[in-house]
């Protein structure tokens, strides 16, 4: 039997999916709903659902970083989007990311019955497949796809926008919705370095900027991209750069 989620912060439309659509056809049962994205996946993990019936346009999450923390943590669910937000370009990205129907409302019955002997056709074709091979071989494959790139562009942006901070790795987790140990895995496979570099490499290319300032104290600029003490910030600047920050700045000023 495939396991249901509905999401939607409409009540009513909810209980309505829930009472009115004939899930027994499909081999299917409503086994848990919620009325927010942030909520949402906060009980997928504890329903692991095959199929995933959503809105897009709700409170506390944005919509297409709900169905990449979603595809992204269960490579083989299905989404199916039923929404009244009608911009060709968001469909567009949904479907990109591993959304399966995109409907509209108000559905017609018939295109949610559509929908659900499509998803469940595609879902028992990729059991079958999933018999013939080993749980190891499925994991590589999680990562490398359209939601984990997503996740990763936006951990990145999150970096850059808070390289002053002190930051750790559960608070990027915490603003792209996925657990640490799986932002880890997707910037090392995507992005080939581990958090602390990633963290490191973006604090020094902003310290070079500031170096071509005269003006500006080399320990004052330390700070100014979020180390915590100068020698931390000589040692990465000079792994990095393969000079001191000081030497960088004689050779940048002698150069201009």
């Amino acid at each position: 039997m495939y396991k249901i989620m509905i999401i939607d912060d409409e009540p009513i439309i909810v209980e309505g999916l829930k009472k009115i659509v004939p899930w027994e056809k499909w081999d299917c049962k409503v086994e848990n709903i919620a009325y927010n994205g942030l909520d949402g996946l906060k009980r997928m993990q504890g329903v692991k659902p095959d199929i995933v019936i959503s809105d897009i346009c709700m409170p506390q999450m944005d919509g297409l970083s709900m169905i990449a923390s979603i595809k992204s943590q269960f490579p083989n669910l299905a989404i199916i989007i039923l929404t009244g937000y009608r911009n060709f370009d968001y469909a567009r990205e949904a479907l990109n990311l591993g959304v399966t129907r995109f409907l509209l409302k108000p559905s017609k019955m018939s295109e949610i019955e559509e929908a659900l002997s499509f998803v469940t056709g595609e879902l028992e074709k990729k059991r079958e497949v999933a018999c013939e091979i080993a749980k190891e071989e499925k994991e590589e494959q999680i990562e490398d796809n359209s939601a984990g790139k997503f996740i990763v562009k936006n951990a990145i942006q999150y970096i850059e926008e808070h390289y002053q901070e002190k930051l750790k790795l559960s608070d990027v987790a915490e603003q792209v919705y996925v657990s640490q140990w799986h932002l880890s895995k997707l910037l090392n496979r995507h992005m080939e370095q581990n958090f602390s570099e990633i963290l490191n490499r973006i604090r020094i290319e902003k310290a070079r900027e500031l170096l071509k300032d005269p003006s500006l104290r080399i320990c004052d600029i330390s700070e100014q991209v979020g180390f915590l003490d100068i020698a931390h910030f000589s040692r990465v600047f000079k792994k990095q750069v393969g000079k001191s920050a000081n030497d960088y700045r004689n050779t940048v000023i002698g150069n201009q």
